[in-house]
């Protein structure tokens, strides 16, 4: 089996749990921790990516890139590793990151949009970086479609396309046929990013490790948005018990997540209701703090405006659909009397 190369997503995925409130201090420490146990890629940015702190996404602590420098300075051999969703991180965005140390972005897309990575994709190969594409709620595509979205991305330049759970709605053979068509038709690297809203993000990551994905995502202590990522820990135990390289120090990782859950963690990463219902319904994390407050003002259940979205396949920046969806639910309520 070809080697198996992690990127290490608290630092960027995890942000949305504290708010957005890592501190230089703070990444430097964790960074210093991951690099010396062997990870090779650690994301270091806001929980939006470049540019996302703002008052839409929440602002940092610390602007992005004086993280990304702090991080860099202490990284050895890992590779700093930034995310990109074009409209929100731009061009100068992407050439600062790399002036303070970044040497890697993922460009994330909707599944539906990698047309808009180009530009993005093309300057970070012109800069030197590695180039990753991101096509984000995978789910919610089939999987022809991921594959034609996918060769836009390698057509641009990318080193490698990640199926992105974003949701943590994929079952294991949703994976399956996703990797797969991709592994049969791209010649460039696949990778999966997981979300554990479903509790099948080990499984999943498995799932696509053996369709032939080499670049694969985890989080200490599952440090993410919903129920989190891939437990990194747990995933390279797992991992190692089945004699599968990463290079990566399994004690060395469980000391740090010891680190993480007494000194950076507000709270246990517990698949919630509302985790769950977003990874059932396949819908946006973000979204589930506009459904609580449409359901309380219009005085509807709060997973079903969640599950309605997910049938409509609304996507981030719709979130003035969720009031509509509120108001519509509660109309049929009233009509059913």
């Amino acid at each position: 089996m070809s080697q198996i190369y992690l990127t290490e997503v608290a630092l960027r995925d995890g942000s949305h749990v504290v708010a957005h409130q890592f501190s230089s201090e703070q990444v430097r420490y964790v960074t210093k921790q991951l690099s010396e146990a062997g990870v090779p890629y650690i994301e270091v940015t806001h929980g939006d990516g470049l540019g996302g702190s703002s008052l839409q996404y929440g602002f940092s602590k610390e602007h992005d890139i004086a993280l990304i420098r702090a991080a860099a300075e202490v990284a050895g051999d890992s590779k700093i590793t930034v995310l990109l969703i074009p409209g929100i991180g731009t061009i100068h965005h992407l050439k600062e990151a790399y002036e303070a140390g970044a040497r890697v972005v993922r460009v994330a897309t909707h599944v539906t949009e990698a047309d808009v990575s180009k530009q993005h994709i093309e300057t970070a190969k012109a800069l030197g970086m590695e180039a990753f594409g991101f096509l984000m709620m995978s789910h919610s595509a089939s999987p022809e479609k991921v594959l034609e979205q996918a060769l836009l991305m390698e057509s641009y330049g990318a080193d490698a396309v990640y199926v992105t759970d974003s949701a943590g709605a994929m079952l294991p053979s949703d994976v399956q046929n996703r990797i797969r068509l991709l592994r049969a038709h791209l010649n460039i690297e696949i990778g999966f990013h997981a979300h554990n809203n479903l509790s099948l993000a080990v499984a999943n990551t498995l799932v696509a490790i053996q369709e032939g994905a080499t670049r694969i995502d985890g989080s200490i202590c599952c440090l993410g948005a919903g129920a989190g990522n891939t437990q990194t820990e747990v995933l390279v135990a797992v991992l190692n018990r089945m004699g599968i390289e990463t290079g990566i120090d399994l004690y060395q990782i469980l000391d740090l997540a010891d680190y993480v859950r007494a000194n950076i963690l507000p709270h246990p990463q517990d698949i919630t209701t509302g985790s769950l219902v977003m990874g059932y319904a396949g819908v946006y994390s973000s979204f589930l703090r506009h459904a609580n407050i449409a359901a309380e003002k219009v005085g509807v259940d709060a997973r079903d405006i969640l599950v309605e979205l997910g049938k409509l396949n609304v996507v981030g920046g719709q979130e003035d659909t969720i009031i509509e969806v509120a108001q519509k639910i509660a109309q049929q309520k009233v009509g059913s009397a």
